[in-house]
C-alpha cells in the first residue's frame, strides 16, 4: 500500500506538469504532418469505416439488440465501442514504451518517473474526449438523444483512466527492462480487438465462453459506454457484481504496478 500511496501522491503533486507535458506530447507528435492533429481523428474514422464496410456490407450484418425490444444499426453499435477501444489501445501501446523512449530526457530532468505513463495517457485522453463529442453529435442527429444515463460517462471515463494507468505502470517498467514486452503487448492487443465486444456481440457464443471473455475488463467499460449512449440502463449498478470484479482487478493491477515501478525505477536509467 505504501507504493500505491507514493505513486498517487506523485500524480497529485505534479498534476500541473502532467497536463503541460500531455499537451506538448500531443502537439509534438503531429508537428511534422501537414494535417497535424487531424490525423488523430482521421485514423480511427478510417478504421471504423473499414470495419463497418466489412461487417455490414460484405457480411450483411443486421441490426444489433442492445436491450429487450430495442435494436440499433450496426454502425452506431460499432461507434459506441470503438471509440473506447481506440483510447485503450493507443494509451496502452504508448504507455508501455513511455519510459524507455524518454530515458535520455529523464537523465537530465528531475521529476518522478511515474508521471510519464500518466501524461502519455492524458495526451490520448484529449483525443478521446473529442471523438466522444463527435459520436454524441452523430447519435443526436440519428435520433438517439441525450438522456440522464449520459452521467455514466463520468464514472466510466475515470474507471478507464485508472485501469490504463495501472496497466501502463506495469508495462512501462517491464518494457524498459525487457524491450520485447512492448512488441508482445502490441501483438496481444491486436488479437484482443477480436476477443472483445467491439466488432461482435458476445450473445452469439455459448457458455462458458461469454463468462470467460467477460474477465477482460475492457468488456465492462465498452458495455458501460453503450449503455450510456443508447440510454438502456445504469450499467455499473445493474451489474454490480461485475463492478466489484472490475475494481478488484484494477486494485490488484495498481498494487502490482506501483510496487514494481517503485522497486525498479531507481535502476531504469541504467538501461539507457
Amino acid at each position: 500500500m505504501n507504493a500505491i500511496m507514493t505513486v498517487l501522491r506523485e500524480q497529485v503533486k505534479h498534476f500541473y506538469l502532467i497536463r503541460r507535458l500531455s499537451l506538448y506530447e500531443l502537439k509534438s507528435k503531429n508537428r511534422n504532418n501537414y494535417l497535424g492533429m487531424a490525423w488523430e481523428i482521421l485514423n480511427p474514422a478510417i478504421q471504423i469505416l473499414i470495419y463497418w464496410f466489412v461487417f455490414q456490407s460484405i457480411r450483411q450484418r443486421g441490426d444489433v439488440d442492445v436491450a429487450a425490444g430495442m435494436t440499433v444499426p450496426f454502425i452506431h453499435w460499432l461507434l459506441g465501442g470503438f471509440i473506447l477501444w481506440t483510447f485503450f489501445y493507443q494509451s496502452t501501446i504508448q504507455g508501455s514504451k513511455s519510459i524507455y523512449s524518454r530515458l535520455q530526457m529523464l537523465s537530465k530532468m528531475n521529476f518522478p518517473m511515474s508521471v510519464i505513463p500518466n501524461f502519455v495517457i492524458f495526451s490520448q485522453f484529449y483525443i478521446h474526449l473529442f471523438l466522444l463529442g463527435i459520436v454524441i453529435i452523430i447519435f443526436q442527429l440519428s435520433g438517439y438523444l441525450v438522456t440522464i444515463y449520459y452521467l455514466q460517462f463520468l464514472y466510466f471515463i475515470v474507471a478507464a483512466f485508472v485501469l490504463l494507468f495501472a496497466i501502463s505502470l506495469i508495462t512501462s517498467t517491464l518494457s524498459t527492462i525487457i524491450r520485447d514486452v512492448h512488441m508482445f503487448l502490441n501483438a496481444t492487443l491486436r488479437m484482443m480487438l477480436y476477443l472483445s465486444p467491439v466488432l461482435w456481440q458476445m450473445t452469439i457464443l455459448e457458455e462458458p465462453l461469454p463468462t470467460i471473455l467477460k474477465l477482460n475488463p475492457l468488456y465492462y467499460l465498452i458495455e458501460g459506454y453503450r449503455a450510456a449512449l443508447f440510454g438502456t440502463e445504469w450499467y455499473f449498478l445493474a451489474h454490480w457484481e461485475y463492478t466489484l470484479y472490475f475494481w478488484a482487478l484494477v486494485g490488484v493491477l495498481l498494487l502490482f504496478g506501483a510496487v514494481l515501478h517503485v522497486k525498479f525505477r531507481r535502476h531504469l536509467i541504467d538501461y539507457l
